[in-house]
Order: structure tokens, then C-alpha cells, then sequence
């Protein structure tokens, strides 16, 4: 009997303790709370100074991007000055070189001078107009490399002996060729054009720009007409052979 009674003691303490543990555990689920709310709390604050940062990130990034663009205005307005200057000297080396030239290559020269300045000018520039200056450069390569067999041809034309003009007419074979590379130059000047309309540069790069089209367009006009001339002189033979025909 005593020991049923201990044995029912020991149960009654040892109920008593796990119930005990469990109000302790309860009350401490407010601090718990406590615990988590306050993290939350930082957290949030963490988020808010995180979005600061990256809002003044984003406004020192737009400052700097700023000061870059004015610099490279500034930039920009020297280098057209440096460029002006060197296509000047250009237009005079190309004079001093027609000094010692015979008649005939000096009257050639003077007239696609107008190109080939034009050419040494849009080189010259490559370097002011941002994104477009490399196809422009390339561009002008290829005028260069056309002005060149205008030259020849040109040439040709001009020391054609008057004997054989009037007797055969005009050299139709290199006027035809001339004809062939003004076609070609009046599309390099309308991809120029249009390259024109794309450039994001300063304005008085764009006149400059547009002053070398109009120069090229203008020789481009004068060889046509050196095409036309040639074609129509069909000389003495050229016309008794086609007064036959009829």
C-alpha cells in the first residue's frame, strides 16, 4: 500500500514539472514575437537604405554621364579647329603640286581638285564624327580610289590629237568609263547624305560635312558633261557612216 501511494506521488511531481515547462514555453512566445517583429523591422530598413543607395548611385552616374558629354563637346569644338586647319594645308599642297605639272595634267587636276579635296577633307574629319566617321572614311577611300581613274581618263580625253577627233570623234570607250564611275560616286554621295542625317555630332560638323557633298556632286555634274561631249563627237568617219545607214 505504501508503495502504491509513493509510485502515485512520484506521478503527480513529475506531471506537474512537464506542466510547468509548458507554461514557461507559452510565455515566452510573446517575446518570440517581439524577437521576429523587431527583425522585420531591420530588414526593412536594410531595403529602404539599400533603394537610397541606389538612387544616389543612379544620380551620380547621370552627373558623370553629363560632365562626359560635355567634355567631349569640348574636345569636339578643338578638334574642328585642328581639322580646318589641316584641310586648308591640304588645298595648298595640292596647288603647290600642280605647279610643276605640263598643261594638260595641270588643266586635268584643276578641274577634280574639287574631289580630291573633298576626299582629304572627309578623311581629315574621320575623327569628329563620332559613330559615322569610320564608314565615312571608307567612303572616301573609295572616292579617292575613283578620282583616280577619272584622272587617267580625263587625261586621255585631253591628249586626244585634234587629227583623230575629227576624223574619228570622241574616245567613246573612256567616256563610257568616266560615265561608269559618276554612277557609282552619286550613290557614295547619297550613303554620305544619309550618314549625314545619322551623325549625333556638333552642327558645324554637319555643315562641313554637307559643303564636301556638294563639292563632290558638282565634279560629278562637270564629268557628265565631259561624257556627253565625248560621246556625241562622232568625227568625219562617224558621220558618213551614219548618213549611209539611213
Amino acid at each position: 500500500m505504501k508503495r502504491l501511494i509513493f509510485v502515485s506521488l512520484v506521478l503527480i511531481m513529475s506531471a506537474s514539472v512537464v506542466f510547468a515547462q509548458g507554461g514557461q514555453q507559452g510565455s515566452n512566445n510573446p517575446d518570440t514575437g517581439t524577437i521576429n517583429s523587431e527583425q522585420n523591422q531591420q530588414g526593412q530598413g536594410t531595403g529602404q537604405g539599400q533603394q537610397i543607395q541606389t538612387e544616389e548611385q543612379t544620380q551620380n552616374q547621370g552627373e558623370e554621364g553629363q560632365l562626359i558629354i560635355m567634355q567631349q563637346q569640348q574636345v569636339t569644338t578643338g578638334q574642328i579647329n585642328e581639322v580646318k586647319n589641316r584641310i586648308q594645308q591640304r588645298k595648298q599642297e595640292m596647288n603647290q603640286e600642280m605647279q610643276s605639272m605640263g598643261k594638260t595634267e595641270q588643266k586635268v587636276y584643276q578641274n577634280q581638285n574639287q574631289v580630291r579635296s573633298a576626299v582629304r577633307s572627309l578623311l581629315e574629319m574621320k575623327d569628329i564624327m563620332g559613330g559615322i566617321g569610320s564608314q565615312v572614311s571608307q567612303i572616301a577611300q573609295e572616292f579617292d580610289n575613283s578620282v583616280q581613274a577619272t584622272i587617267r581618263a580625263e587625261e586621255k580625253i585631253q591628249a586626244r590629237s585634234r587629227f583623230v577627233r575629227f576624223f574619228i570623234g570622241g574616245d567613246q570607250e573612256t567616256a563610257e568609263l568616266i560615265k561608269q564611275e559618276v554612277d557609282r560616286n552619286k550613290e557614295r554621295t547619297q550613303q554620305l547624305a544619309q550618314l549625314r542625317e545619322q551623325c549625333a555630332c556638333d552642327d558645324e560638323v554637319k555643315v562641313m560635312l554637307q559643303e564636301q557633298i556638294s563639292n563632290i556632286e558638282q565634279e560629278q555634274n562637270r564629268l557628265e558633261q565631259v561624257v556627253q561631249t565625248e560621246k556625241q563627237a562622232r568625227g568625219l568617219f562617224g558621220w558618213l557612216f551614219g548618213w549611209l545607214r539611213r
